[in-house]
């Protein structure tokens, strides 16, 4: 999450024991949603559930040296688009940032990897266009599997990973924890719910196709599509330990191809590469899964025009990975004050304020709300990933050894004691964030007198001490624990209506031939995600985990998934404590706590390791709990003299390519039917025979639908529909008769009663 809205969090934190007097008067009544869905601790010196190793039976993966081991390999894909207008926007929690329309629609991306041999060593790997996991997803996602049947048993707690491509473009109020509902007014159910049918339609469309099939890993360095957002604490990092590297974020894409062994098609891709979904500014309020959405689309829609080679159905998953302290924002960040001068490099400040600070994507200067700049830093992920893609045809580089494991476990850490690597016994905290995680950061300022880089006594008005301590006044032992962070908001042990934020973590690692996958609940940072990946690199070879000593593990790190623990930074940026330090939840041992327990549960990696660790302490779900002050959907209307889908403003005759294609119809609230695994619009082409195909959709950045109320009181509104078509130029076939096609859902006045309509513009000649 870029940051909580200072007025709206703050303020809220400082009423929190009034919270619910506060909302009601200001938000109406509450509507808390019914659902029917369904401590522990190891001591310091425990060797957390050990894995028992079986000498006996090593098996055989039945592919060719050149293909590899053979895995069980499945791919899906399904639609999790919620609420595009009147939700709050997920990521930047800005609560005037509210949806009004879709440029794109969301989708979960499942890849199931399983043992050839033994079919029930497998795992899920999802890569949901959301900004995180989360708790209450990731349980009803399970609790969904569990509901389906002695089929899908087979997946659960061990071995499903959620994570997010972290975009900041998606309609939230679906998280668990009450920080992040704050500026979405609650909870909602529709949200919600989108979210976890479409992860789970896709898993079940990954599980029905399995079949035998290979796995190739391959990486390329992508040079303009991230930068380092905080590279002053980054240069906190001991000198010799930065110089063993090139650059300041990690530049590598790292690509895994499915090939299924039938007929050698291609059936997927999973990439893995560091960048935060901020392309879209802080003022967008259009639906999109951000730069990895454009790419994940950029890529099937390649596979699918121009390489006979894939399976229908082709999936490209693009996960994030230590994504802290990265940007999309490639030109840097500069003071947009009027001076045009580049931001301080301490603080990130102009004059002394952090508001007038932003990073700038490649194009800038459009004033587009960042779509053209966010479309760039997509296509320059998907071109990296093509480039891959085609070098293992060249040159392949399969998976070898035939396990595949998984292992998950819940830890509490709010107070873990474990070994640090100096020698000395250290502890993490209950969770807290610092006065810098009020700044914001480049890609979205915060605002009033909070700065980044503000570590032990805070320079801010000594106001905000007194509003923190409104939500829970930290004791001495809390503040000791978190030093050097002067603590802002004490959420961690802040529980009334219920948990402000997580203290239960998810610790999680799958394994597939040498391949080992860290799947991180926060956002690491650059450096945090290199010392995460070495530790386990180093122990997985100690343990000889891939074989023989020429054999040594391929480390990946993927989240922010499962439950979000904010960020995950070295110790020492946390002493700098800018945004990405402030935001570190368990206090300055936060990194090395999760390297710790990761190490801890490796061994249940090993191919011959038997039984599982112990589960851990569950944490609290809030569903059936949360609040929610978000209005429904009272009723629709057409005006006067006027019916739904008439055409208010109709196309032009004719247009060049180039142009922006716009017309306007009678509309309804798409809240009431999310049109999951459909489009609310559509352009579609005249052929020679003079029927009407499709061109764009929902799916295509290019084909816009913003939804707008006209008049509250008499519940009617209006949709716009844009088509820009700049991005045609390549399209050889673009030429011709177009029209546009509009489906909408009106709630009856009286009767409630949803009523599907459609609306259908002129006809208009496009060319070149």
């Amino acid at each position: 999450m870029a940051r909580v809205s200072i007025l709206v969090a703050l303020l809220s934190a400082s009423f929190a024991l009034l919270v619910i007097t506060q909302l009601l008067a200001t938000f109406g009544a509450p509507q808390t949603d019914f659902w029917n869905w369904r401590v522990w601790q190891i001591g310091s010196f425990e060797r957390h559930g050990q894995a028992v190793l079986d000498t006996e039976g090593n098996g055989d993966g039945s592919g060719s040296a050149a293909d590899g081991d053979q895995y069980l390999l499945g791919v899906g894909k399904a639609d999790i688009t919620g609420p595009v207008v009147e939700i709050n926007l997920m990521g930047y929690a800005d609560p005037d940032q509210v949806g009004t329309g879709l440029r794109q629609r969301l989708f979960s991306r499942a890849f199931v990897v399983g043992d050839a041999s033994k079919p029930e060593d497998r795992f899920v790997y999802l890569v949901l266009d959301t900004q995180s996991g989360d708790t209450a997803i990731r349980s009803g996602i399970l609790d969904g599997l569990a509901a389906l049947g002695p089929e899908y048993e087979v997946y659960g707690q061990q071995n499903v990973a959620v994570t997010g491509t972290h975009s900041h473009s998606g309609p939230g109020a679906w998280l668990n924890y009450l920080l992040p509902q704050i500026t979405s007014k609650g909870f909602s159910k529709q949200s919600y719910q989108a979210i976890v049918d479409g992860a789970l339609l896709s898993i079940q469309r990954a599980h029905e196709s399995l079949a035998p099939g290979f796995l190739s890993i391959g990486t390329k360095h992508l040079y303009d599509a991230n930068i380092n957002r905080s590279p002053y604490a980054y240069l906190a990092n001991p000198r010799e330990e930065r110089d063993r590297y090139d650059d300041d974020v990690d530049k590598a894409m790292t690509l895994l191809k499915f090939t299924r062994a039938a007929d050698k098609k291609e059936i997927g891709v999973l990439t893995w590469f560091a960048v935060h979904g901020t392309s879209m500014l802080g003022n967008n309020t259009l639906i999109s899964g951000d730069n990895k959405g454009v790419a994940a689309h950029l890529f099937e829609q390649h596979m699918v025009h121009n390489n006979p080679n894939a399976a229908p159905g082709f999936v490209a998953g693009f996960s994030q990975s230590n994504v802290g302290d990265t940007s999309p924002n490639t030109l840097g960040a500069y003071c947009e004050d009027g001076s045009g001068t580049e931001c301080a490099f301490e603080d990130s400040t102009c004059g002394g304020r952090n508001e007038p600070c932003h990073g700038r994507g490649p194009f800038f200067r459009e004033k587009d709300e960042g779509a053209k700049s966010c479309f760039e830093i997509g296509r320059r992920q998907f071109e990296g990933a093509k480039d891959i893609y085609y070098s293992l045809a060249d040159a392949p580089n399969p998976i070898h050894g035939p396990t595949v494991k998984s292992l998950h476990v819940f830890r509490d850490l709010s107070n873990y004691t474990f070994p640090h690597p100096n020698g000395s016994l250290v502890h993490t905290c209950p969770a807290a964030l610092g006065y810098s995680f009020a700044a914001g950061t480049t890609d979205g300022p915060g605002a009033f007198d909070f700065k980044q880089n503000n570590s032990q006594t805070p320079n801010a008005n000594p106001l905000w001490a007194v509003v923190g301590g409104f939500l829970h006044e930290p004791s001495d032992a809390q503040r000791a624990c978190h030093w050097p962070k002067p603590i802002l908001l004490d959420v961690g042990e802040a529980t009334k209506p219920y948990a402000w934020t997580p203290n239960i973590v998810d610790i999680q690692l799958f394994r597939v031939g040498r391949l080992v996958i860290i799947v991180s609940p926060g956002e690491a940072t650059t450096m945090a995600g290199r010392r995460w990946r070495e530790a386990i690199r180093a122990r997985s070879d100690e343990l000889a985990l891939c074989g023989g000593a020429d054999e040594h593990a391929l480390v990946v790190l993927g989240g922010p998934a499962n439950s979000y623990t904010h960020y995950i930074a070295t110790e020492e940026e946390y002493a700098i404590q800018r945004y990405e330090g402030a935001s570190t939840l368990y206090g300055p041992h936060t990194l090395n706590a999760y390297i710790n327990l990761t190490l801890s549960y490796l061994p249940h990696l090993h191919r011959d390791a038997r039984g599982a660790p112990s589960k851990g302490p569950e944490p609290p779900v809030n569903v059936n709990n949360s609040l929610s002050f978000i209005r429904g959907v009272v009723f629709d209307r057409a005006p006067f003299l006027r019916d739904f889908g008439d055409v208010v403003v109709d196309v032009e005759a004719a247009y060049a390519v180039g142009d922006v294609v716009s017309a306007t119809f009678v509309g309804a609230n798409p809240r009431n039917n999310l049109r999951l695994e459909g489009s609310f619009v559509r352009v579609e082409k005249r052929g020679e025979d003079g029927g009407w195909t499709p061109w764009r959709d929902d799916r295509d950045w290019n084909l816009v639908y913003r939804w707008r109320r006209t008049s509250g009181v008499l519940g009617t509104s209006e949709v716009d529909v844009t088509w820009e078509t700049e991005m045609e130029r390549e399209e050889r076939e673009v030429e011709g008769w177009y029209r546009v096609r509009y489906w909408g859902d009106a709630k009856m006045v009286g009767s409630g009663e949803i009523v599907a309509f459609e609306g259908l513009s002129g006809e208009f000649l496009l060319s070149r």
